[in-house]
């Protein structure tokens, strides 16, 4: 088997390990008779499934009792709508920081259903540093300060967490989402597609405080209703399955590696190794982002010259290196690093990216 060093920003690479479990549980889950695939998400096999996966990923966050744990559809852009829907509770306006496309698309859709102050955003509409918290414009009754921890597109990282104060702090954390450990305490919600570091494309989980559901506008749709699908244990319809007892298994394995601290502390190395790749190639690689404020998970570069960009990612393929191209809308390379993304492969990389520069620089 030939396995490929595999750099997409999403759907990302899985551990191996995860998907020779699912290739050995395919037909028969565990002398059952039938693939996951299959089971009515009522029977007890799946119930037990989903169980275990919440149980788990509470413990892995360390996830406080009065915080409750869906697992929804949609992804994240659903959840720039179910925000609004269920956390306005009757306020004028919500904050929202923004700091890339992400957050950009989040801010225009809360326009929707109320109001979205930006309440912070770099002052010279480049997305390559986070505003200073001094210079951030926050309304003391905002419905809730929204944000995204890391921008994907851009590689841009938020490494401390906010304080606001009383007003519930809501962040997408659908890129950086157990890569390290975070204090859920400090939020009012978090969530997180999968499809970056928890599993496959199709699910998204939200990690939501119970005081604030129960005041969802009316016309909120059922299924972006937190408490109904809280009240319903997120089988509120029939849930994504499959991607449900896939993020289990990937939970299992973060647990089995040493859990969020020693993830965190792998994933610094691998991004470490990279930017001083870049750093030290003496202009032929630039990373346009601020330092501190540098994505552990999502690490763009530009090469000097654009002509080489697709020589360069051609050898990057032949390597068996795929999924480097930048996205369409700022273009250059990105190497997405998420937790499966092995330091064996984040040295390929790296050795690759120095004897490129070697031979065209």
């Amino acid at each position: 088997m030939n396995r490929k060093f595999n750099f997409s920003a999403g759907p990302a690479t899985l551990p191996v390990s995860v998907l020779q479990q699912i290739q050995s549980e395919l037909l028969d889950w565990r002398g059952s008779g039938m693939s996951v695939m299959e089971m009515s998400h009522r029977d007890k096999d799946f119930m037990s499934i989903a169980a275990e996966a919440e149980k788990d990923l509470r413990e892995l966050l360390a996830v406080p009792a009065n915080y409750k744990v869906l697992f929804m559809q949609g992804g994240a852009m659903g959840q720039f709508a179910a925000v609004p829907l269920n956390l306005l509770r009757g306020k004028g306006a919500a904050d929202y920081v923004v700091t890339g496309s992400w957050s950009t698309k989040a801010v225009k859709e809360v326009a929707r259903y109320g109001k979205g102050n930006v309440a912070a955003k770099p002052a010279d509409g480049k997305f390559n540093h986070i505003p200073e918290r001094s210079s951030w414009k926050l309304d003391p009754d905002a419905a809730y300060l929204y944000y995204c921890p890391n921008e994907t597109i851009e590689g841009v990282e938020f490494n401390w967490t906010p304080d606001v104060g009383a007003v519930p702090l809501v962040a997408d954390y659908s890129s950086s989402f157990l890569s390290r450990p975070i204090d859920v305490s400090r939020f009012g919600l978090i969530y997180a597609g999968a499809q970056k570091n928890a599993g496959p494309a199709g699910i998204t989980m939200v990690i939501v405080r119970e005081d604030l559901l129960g005041q969802a506008l009316p016309v909120t749709p059922s299924v972006f209703d937190y408490k109904q699908m809280a009240d319903n244990e997120s089988m509120l319809n029939t849930p994504p399955c499959f991607a449900w007892y896939v993020c289990g298994l990937v939970f299992k394995w973060i647990k089995n590696e040493g859990g969020l601290a020693k993830i965190a502390e792998r994933n610094q190395r691998k991004a470490e190794l990279l930017y001083q790749t870049i750093d030290g190639s003496g202009g032929f690689y630039r990373n346009p982002v601020a330092k501190a404020d540098r994505s552990r998970m999502n690490v763009v570069f530009t090469l000097a010259n654009p002509e080489l960009d697709a020589e360069f990612l051609k050898g990057a393929s032949q390597a068996n290196m795929p999924g480097l191209k930048g996205h369409r809308s700022v273009g250059g390379m990105r190497a997405s690093i998420y937790n499966a993304m092995s330091e064996e492969g984040v040295q390929a990389l790296a050795a690759y990216m120095k004897e490129f520069a070697r031979t065209r620089g």
